[in-house]
């Protein structure tokens, strides 16, 4: 997969068969346009061409105060991507002047001038433009001039949840990893740089590695204990391991943290970069009456853990 940054620099593209959006999560439902664009480019022996944004546009043009929680940042993105065998990915710039564009100047001068498509192929609903007023029938009343045709996916179902990243939130949310990795068709993950922490955990017999995650809007599941994969630096292994995230209120704990156990492992990670796939919450995060106690709290986290990926 070719991956362009830089939108006035475009490759000349052949026969493109392209999609846009965000595909923030590059969940199911993702999965099946993508699936769709690279069935069409083979049909036309085209080329497969996925647009999408940096940053995502509702930090630029939402009203509202919350902040976007992210499920996949741009790197997550680009490998979850390039996994599914797209031919082009092209993160174009998100500003101000760019949300301005009136849909037509968006097909016109975005469009048509930078990809020249053969076929675009767009989700249920989708809109586009200033005040999002492109929709398919726009599309479909400029193809002809254009010379493109347009294609729209239904609704995708998945056990009869609608398959969205506000679900995958909620289940998030609630600590359900379990159903966040179903609804996404992959393991949640973050990404991030192991820091400093104070090192308590070494001093149980459980050293661990605090994870800041590279994107600060990265969504991190509900606080609380979960059987975890750890991909290690430089490297295709993946280790078990266990995962805390919380306030360590036993030990009067005042920073959110994200700590990672690593079984059968006692290499340094401070500094590296690491990958860590979620697989199942185990239990809530708690005060402990004495350390004694959360230590023999952790051991038996540490046995169902392994139990759990020894099982999956």
């Amino acid at each position: 997969m070719l991956v362009h940054r830089n939108i006035n620099a475009l490759p000349a593209f052949h026969h493109a068969v392209l999609t846009i959006g965000t595909f923030d999560g590059v969940h199911k439902g993702h999965q099946q346009l993508i699936a769709r664009i690279r069935r069409l480019s083979e049909e036309i022996e085209g080329e497969s061409v996925l647009i999408t944004f940096d940053p995502h546009p509702r930090t630029v043009v939402s009203q509202e105060k919350k902040p976007v929680r992210l499920l996949s940042t741009i790197e997550e993105k680009i490998t979850l991507l390039e996994s599914l065998g797209v031919d082009h990915l092209v993160i174009a710039p998100f500003t101000r002047e760019f949300s301005m564009l009136s849909a037509r100047d968006y097909v016109e001068k975005f469009l048509v001038e930078k990809f020249h498509p053969s076929i675009i192929v767009i989700g249920y609903n989708h809109h586009f433009g200033h005040h999002r007023d492109g929709n398919l029938e726009l599309l479909q009343s400029l193809s002809a001039r254009y010379q493109f045709r347009v294609e729209e996916i239904s609704k995708q179902m998945v056990d009869e949840i609608e398959v969205s990243s506000t679900r995958i939130r909620l289940a998030l949310d609630d600590g359900d990893v379990s159903t966040a990795s179903h609804l996404l068709g992959h393991p949640y993950s973050i990404t991030g740089k192991v820091i400093k922490g104070n090192q308590l955990g070494r001093k149980f017999g459980y050293p661990t590695a605090n994870i800041e995650p590279d994107d600060s809007a990265k969504l991190v599941p509900a606080d609380g204990v979960y059987a975890i994969r750890i991909q290690l630096p430089q490297s295709d292994q993946w280790k078990n391991g266990v995962m805390s995230i919380g306030y360590r209120p036993t030990v009067n704990g005042t920073h959110h943290t994200i700590e990672a156990y690593v079984f059968e492992f006692d290499g340094n990670l401070y500094d590296q970069q690491i990958a860590v796939q979620f697989v199942q919450y185990i239990r809530e995060e708690r005060k402990f009456e004495t350390v004694d106690l959360m230590v023999e709290e952790i051991r038996n986290d540490e046995r169902l853990a392994r139990q759990i990926l020894t099982a999956g």
